[in-house]
């Protein structure tokens, strides 16, 4: 499906978030990645299927960690 060599990650791949951009509207906040996933500016996703990833910035991360 994906056109590009090598293919992007799927959209349930851990690392969905390497495919490429094909469409932006950092106006609006989010970008549309090759696999179809949904990227907010907050690092939040839309995936898809319909789930949603929660944002996780790594500062968050920090701060759960202690």
């Amino acid at each position: 499906m994906c056109p590009h060599d090598p293919a992007c990650p799927n959209a349930d791949a851990k690392d969905r978030e390497a495919a490429r951009t094909i469409a932006t509207h950092p106006e609006q906040g989010w970008s549309l990645l090759c696999n179809g996933v949904v990227l907010f500016e907050d690092t939040g996703e839309l995936l898809p299927d319909g789930g949603v990833i929660a944002p996780h910035r790594p500062t968050d991360m920090a701060v759960n960690a202690a």
